[in-house]
């Protein structure tokens, strides 16, 4: 098939899919992911992140985790579903749906709901065991190039 009379989406899918069907990640790949989640699993448009909870995530002597630490894997999961290495949140809307405590593994699944030229809508569902703990909207902007590169460019000009 020519190159023009591929979809946008076919053009992705072989990008980021590998000769034997795997996937790379190609986004957020020095995350220190004992802190914002382990990848388990990654599929154009879906990624999945395990998110074992640890002491140093406690905030009080009953041992509840710091909201900051799920919002983090939620993040991960939603950029690694979208899977660009300039893929910058611009915004999101997240519940807190139950508290987490050290020794819970919350599973994140995140699904790329939309996609048009540069913006993505990322939704994010985190389990603990069967009890919905987290659930929100991601919405994220894939950059011509790196967020950081793109102000050293602007400096340069001014």
């Amino acid at each position: 098939m020519a190159e023009e009379n591929r979809t946008d989406e076919e053009l992705d899918t072989e990008a980021t899919t590998g000769p034997d069907g795997s996937v790379e990640l190609r986004t957020h790949q020095r995350i220190d992911q004992s802190l914002c989640g382990t990848l388990v699993e990654l599929r154009p448009g879906f990624a999945k992140v395990e998110l074992d909870t640890t002491r140093e995530m406690v905030v009080d002597e009953m041992g509840l985790v710091h909201g900051g630490f799920t919002f983090a894997a939620a993040d991960f999961a939603a950029m690694a579903a979208v899977n660009d290495p300039n893929v910058v949140l611009v915004s999101s809307e997240c519940r807190f749906l139950s508290p987490v405590k050290v020794g819970d593994r919350v599973v994140f699944e995140a699904k790329e709901l939309y996609k048009e030229a540069r913006k993505r809508n990322v939704h994010v569902v985190g389990y603990f065991e069967d009890i919905k703990v987290f659930e929100g909207e991601f919405m994220a902007v894939v950059l011509e190039r790196h967020v950081l590169k793109l102000k050293l460019v602007k400096d340069e000009n001014e």
